[in-house]
């Protein structure tokens, strides 16, 4: 099996399973051997009766350069983040990056962490190192089969369901006065923070300062079945179907959901789902996915790790068929999503809401990115878990037209601001910006941002 741009197979083994997904195509067929022995038992003559045929070339996606600097980038910022870098200190123990062509849906690059070491698994694994990695889930494969709350980054499909109904426009402008006066009076971050709001607010500008409370009305205003229909346009709650094993589902909250249990869906519900709690669990693919639609204007993706396989005859197969083999292996349908043709005026609105959170002052994510020399699209998330706070950052650039999507997950990392260096540092690498040209901002930021 061979990589685009030499990435080594080993480095894939048990975190995707893709020897598992095209057994039949990797394993080729035994040659036969005919050994002519006399009497005696001696060997009078041996010859081949059929050639053995090798086995296909599954080329992957990957790209080399991008998958290297998404590993040691989040790996820098989970140690940055345990030894409290940004201000408190978080356990930052589980983390995830994955980066896709927006335009074609390939995946660039798949990182899950903590990671192992492949070729024990191929030579023999101690009992000791089998345990650790059983201990800390190293095995498992967080960006496909984890799914966490995504909060904040959720608001884009909220902002989606309410300019798109109808419920608002891009001129409205809603007045955070910190505590939502509706449901079980939610408040926005910067009254757990500092006792105010954000004040008037339109929908850029509620991305850029991550206002819950604008959220909550556009909630309160559209309904949970908008906020749902929504949200699966863009393949939330369901398999992307990626080649690899184990992918999660994940869990779109909602009155669906709700009624497969007999429970009933209420307001307040509706004013968590909205910023991205309630019961919302998706994988960083999904949310890969997600991200990528909403950069390239709503175009329904096929995410994929397999870029071609070639026969050992030189020969090409199919994109059809290597699809239909893999859904087929995965039980997967097939079936196809239809584009979710967002109105420009309505996405550009968002879009620009995501350039501000990145590139102008009061931006959630603004501190890593100013003075950077490209302009980007991103958003911070930090999801509210038991006993925890998951960071999230997701990211596109160029900003005018974007060649890639950037999804960091860090479980327990405290606040989405502290994983866009992760971002950063793989958009640097994507676009040949070197350390000299990428100015790297390091002052510690030491506040906290509840469901940001």
């Amino acid at each position: 099996m061979s990589a685009r741009e030499g990435y080594e197979l080993n480095d894939y083994i048990g975190k995707t399973g893709i020897e598992y997904v095209f057994e039949e195509y990797l394993r080729g067929k035994n040659g036969l051997k005919q050994v002519d022995i006399n009497t005696d038992g001696d060997t009078v003559e041996e010859y081949v009766v059929q050639e053995a045929v090798r086995g296909s070339d599954v080329v992957l996606t990957i790209d080399a350069n991008v998958q290297r600097i998404s590993e040691n980038a989040l790996a820098k910022n989970m140690d940055r983040i345990r030894n409290g870098a940004f201000g408190k200190k978080y356990s930052a123990t589980k983390g995830a990056v994955v980066v896709t062509n927006v335009k074609t849906g390939e995946i660039l690059s798949m990182v899950s962490l903590p990671d192992y070491e492949p070729e024990l698994l191929t030579n023999g694994i101690s009992t000791q190192k089998w345990n650790e990695y059983e201990a800390n889930q190293s095995l498992f494969n967080i960006a496909i089969a984890g799914s966490s709350p995504p909060g904040s980054i959720f608001k884009m499909v909220t902002a989606t369901a309410g300019l798109e109904t109808g419920a608002i426009t891009t001129a409205d402008e809603i007045n955070d006065t910190g505590v939502y006066p509706r449901g079980h009076n939610p408040v926005c971050w910067i009254w757990t923070n500092q006792r105010r709001g954000h004040g008037y607010l339109n929908v850029s500008e509620a991305i850029q300062h991550s206002c819950n409370y604008f959220f909550y009305e556009v909630g309160y205003r559209v309904g949970i079945l908008e906020i749902e229909r929504y949200a699966r346009y863009y393949g939330l709650g369901e398999r992307t179907g990626i080649e690899l094993p184990s992918e999660t589902s994940g869990t779109l909250a909602g009155e669906t959901l709700y009624s497969t249990k007999g429970q009933t869906w209420y307001l307040g519900n509706t004013l968590s789902a909205a910023i991205g709690q309630a019961e919302n669990e998706f994988s960083p693919i999904q949310i890969s996915k997600y991200v990528s639609m909403l950069t390239n204007g709503g175009k329904n993706l096929d995410l994929s790790i397999v870029k071609t396989i070639i026969n050992a005859d030189g020969t090409e197969v199919a994109k059809e068929e290597i699809e239909k083999f893999s859904n087929e292996k995965l039980g997967l349908s097939g079936e196809k999503r239809e584009d979710l043709n967002i109105n420009p005026e309505n996405l550009n609105a968002i879009l620009e809401g995501m350039r501000s959170v990145a590139n102008d002052t009061g931006g959630t994510a603004y501190s890593t990115f100013k003075n950077f020399g490209i302009e980007v699209g991103g958003k911070t998330g930090s999801a509210q878990a038991v006993g925890k706070t998951n960071a999230w950052f997701v990211g596109f650039a160029p900003y005018n037209d974007p060649e890639i999507s950037i999804v960091v997950y860090v479980e327990d990392g405290g606040s989405g601001g502290y994983t866009a260096e992760v971002a950063k540092e793989i958009i640097g690498e994507y676009f040949g910006m070197n350390s000299t040209e990428v100015k790297e901002d390091v002052t510690i930021s030491t506040y906290e941002q509840t469901y940001m």
